[in-house]
């Protein structure tokens, strides 16, 4: 039996859901990549941020969440882009572990781009950290091919970690 997403705009009443999403997915996925204790402050200002961010979006911010059996297990943030003029950027796209294989985040990022594309961008470009081959193989197969520009991103401790851009043309 092939599963069904329910995929919708997310609120600011959705911000614990997509929370949990961010931190769970985020303790999963990038643990190695910093020291306690800022690990457990980062995760935690994942979980409780999305209400203020959420709230004070601005114009053209796309915000969806994905749930599963009426469970949240994925979202994304995206808009336009920071840096390409004319462009989308999908800021963030994290899905819980417990997601992981279920088919909820091509779901997600096919929805995702069609909403950018209904907004008229023409492409949309993402970073992620270098080091995370699993989001790599996901974007590659979401149609995303790397760019030649790596950056550094500081979460916050001071240690800035290399990241990889990543960019494809919209439906």
């Amino acid at each position: 039996m092939t599963p069904t997403f329910r995929i919708f705009q997310a609120t600011p009443s959705d911000a614990p859901a997509i929370g949990e999403v961010h931190a769970e997915s985020w303790k999963a996925a990038y643990a190695s990549f910093f020291t306690d204790p800022f690990f457990t402050e980062a995760v935690e200002s994942r979980r409780t941020k999305w209400t203020k961010t959420l709230a004070e979006a601005p114009p053209g911010t796309i915000a969806l969440l994905a749930a599963l059996d009426d469970r949240p297990l994925a979202f994304s943030y995206s808009g336009p882009s920071h840096t390409r003029p004319g462009e989308a950027e999908i800021y963030g796209f994290y899905a819980h572990p417990a997601a992981w294989g279920t088919g909820i985040a091509p779901a997600l990022m096919t929805a995702t781009l069609h909403a950018l594309h209904t907004q008229g961008h023409p492409r949309a470009h993402l970073w992620t950290l270098r080091d995370t081959p699993q989001s790599r193989r996901f974007y590659e197969k979401s149609g995303f091919t790397p760019t030649p520009t790596p950056r550094t991103h500081d979460y916050g401790n001071g240690t800035p970690v290399p990241q990889i851009e990543y960019t494809r043309p919209l439906p």
